[in-house]
């Protein structure tokens, strides 16, 4: 019976990873071509965070298609055979999680920030703020997969689990509970609540119009990747604080099968959060479905007519910037 769970659990992991690393795959590099193509998004301090994160869950993808073929192929993730392996894959893992999560917190502060009615406070946001405020979150987040990193070891039949006592009671107290799970939830919700409430306040101010849409399109974005966000990152944040607190040994057939096929069940949803920001725009946001079309038929697919010598009948280069400005903004 066991062997059954165990094989279902691998199943499961097997089509369901490869199934969202290929959507995550096209969905993160459109979200990386609409945020960093159009000129809409250039010097978008959100838009930049965006890309960010997108970048960062694109690594994600491919190091958990990296585990997904390493099971396929000896059955396992190989760390139970090799020490280095085990170490880089949780550290990598911690890294870009909480990368992942607080950009999203960033996002929410800095559009609670540009959508305030205080002008201080709206002046106080640059993007070379932002590029820093990036920069220092990764070294943080670096420095800390690194260390915690040093604390796993394979252990017989536990595998790779954390072998400091000290460090596990961290990580069980405080890092899955708090550090990656309620704090970027609290951060996120809160500060996009009140950047929901400050826009439904922009139309009181002498702002133009353009740029009243545009905060009114990424405020709703970030409160909608918030709430969903939060709904795939509490189960695994929950069953991680168990299965730390109370590993399960391999000799222990049953309750090891179903420990695997419940950690594939919730971590298949995590890699949801990692996969679909750019669908749950596409499908919330009418604004953002028109951009990426133009994004995909008016540039990508011009350039590669061009590439391709089939475009002879070009427009005037003025009416044609003029065009796309409108469509951008539209």
């Amino acid at each position: 019976m066991s062997t059954d769970i165990l094989k279902l659990a691998k199943q499961y992991s097997l089509y369901s990873g490869c199934i969202l690393f290929s959507f995550g795959f096209i969905g993160n590099i459109l979200n990386i071509l609409v945020f960093t193509q159009l000129r809409l998004f250039r010097d978008n301090r959100t838009a930049f965070y965006l890309t960010v994160e997108s970048i960062n869950n694109f690594i994600y993808q491919f190091q958990t298609i990296s585990v997904t073929i390493l099971t396929l192929t000896y059955g396992d993730d190989a760390t139970q055979r090799s020490l280095g392996w085990c170490k880089f894959r949780y550290m990598l893992s911690q890294i870009l999680v909480l990368t992942s999560y607080y950009t999203l917190c960033l996002i929410a502060i800095d559009q609670f920030f540009s959508t305030n009615h205080q002008f201080r406070l709206r002046q106080m946001c640059t993007i070379k703020l932002a590029r820093y405020i990036t920069f220092i979150s990764i070294c943080i987040w670096i420095a800390h997969g690194i260390l915690s990193g040093c604390f796993y070891d394979i252990q017989g039949s536990l595998g790779c689990v954390i072998s400091n006592p000290i460090w596990q009671q961290y990580i069980s107290s405080f890092f899955y509970p708090v550090l990656g799970g309620l704090l970027p939830i609290i951060i996120t919700s809160l500060f996009s609540l009140l950047a929901f409430h400050n826009v439904r306040r922009i139309v009181r101010r002498q702002i133009p119009i353009a740029r009243r849409r545009l905060d009114q399109q990424l405020t709703a974005m970030v409160l909608i990747r918030a709430v969903i966000a939060a709904c795939f990152m509490s189960p695994f944040t929950i069953y991680r604080i168990y299965i730390t607190k109370f590993p399960i040994s391999q000799n222990q057939s049953m309750q090891y099968a179903i420990a695997r096929l419940i950690q594939s069940v919730f971590l298949s949803l995590i890699n949801i959060h990692f996969s679909a920001s750019f669908y749950i725009f596409l499908i919330l946001s009418s604004r953002f479905r028109r951009q990426v079309r133009f994004l995909l038929v008016k540039k990508c697919w011009q350039r590669l007519k061009y590439l391709c010598h089939l475009n002879n009948n070009q427009i005037n280069p003025e009416n044609a910037e003029a065009f796309r400005t409108d469509l951008e903004l539209a």
